[in-house]
């Protein structure tokens, strides 16, 4: 048994030997074990993983570690927030990261691309996806980081990790940055829903200002049904979505799409 930080920060945690998904497996058992807010399931070898649009995600064996967050929100009175509201869940998942990763890397410009990919001086370390549970009981959300893969790995030229960027990966340091993520997570969503899913109120907007490494960026974007819009990232609306300015200066919010940062 390891990651001994990790299971201080999170009520339970499954670490498994291998998984084909860890959001897929955790998406699974939610419901039908009863799985309470802030679950944790991870492995160091996916064999299945999925990201953004269907696209898979796989790494060789013990060279990064996958994991998933079952998060169960609800609001001061109770009730579970709107699903517009809960775009802000991944958009809190991207600043935890990357958090946590600079605590590794403290000398690299680390941040996240909207929605969903940490990077690291340019180059993606993690993914993250979230997914709403069947019936609408929860949101899991996964995490694929990239720890001990080499150079020779990486499965595309824009992709990195923590030991391609300098870091010396061994289990205590993979250990002490998927606390640093979790507890993240934890913070963050906690202030999130106590101040009624507010993203300016609790200063999770702000925070998201700060580590959007899209905004103020020239961006290309991928909108579903094969339309594409081009401009400038301008900031982040109150449901988390992307303000885009385009060419002729109009601004238009993004609730998802495959984004590009144009050089």
């Amino acid at each position: 048994m390891s990651f001994d930080r990790s299971r201080q920060v999170a009520p339970v945690l499954y670490e498994l030997a291998s998984s084909s998904s860890t959001n897929t497996e955790l998406s699974a058992r939610a419901d039908r074990e009863g799985l309470g807010d802030l679950t944790v399931m991870l492995t160091r070898y996916q064999s299945a993983g999925r990201g953004r649009l269907g696209r898979s995600w796989t790494a060789p064996p013990g060279a990064s570690v996958a994991v998933s967050v079952l998060l169960r929100p609800r609001l001061p009175d109770g009730s579970v927030p709107t699903p517009d509201r809960l775009g802000w869940l991944p958009v809190i998942a991207g600043i935890a990261m990357s958090d946590a990763v600079r605590s590794a890397l403290p000398d690299r410009e680390v941040g996240f691309k909207w929605p969903n990919d940490v990077l690291v001086a340019g180059r993606k370390v993690c993914g993250v996806l979230a997914e709403l549970l069947p019936g609408g009981t929860g949101v899991v959300v996964g995490a694929g980081l990239n720890t001990r893969m080499t150079a020779d790995e990486l499965p595309v030229p824009t992709a990195t990790s923590l030991a391609v960027e300098g870091a010396v990966v061994d289990e205590a340091l993979e250990d002490l940055v998927i606390a640093a993520y979790l507890e993240g997570v934890r913070d963050r969503v906690a202030r999130y829903l106590a101040a009624g899913a507010d993203a300016e109120a609790s200063g999770i907007r702000a925070q998201a200002r700060v580590h959007c490494l899209t905004l103020g960026r020239p961006v290309r974007i991928e909108l579903p049904g094969d339309e594409q819009l081009q401009g400038t990232a301008v900031d982040l609306d109150a449901d988390g979505r992307l303000i885009v300015a385009d060419q002729q200066g109009l601004a238009r919010s993004v609730a998802a799409g495959d984004v590009t940062h144009v050089r």
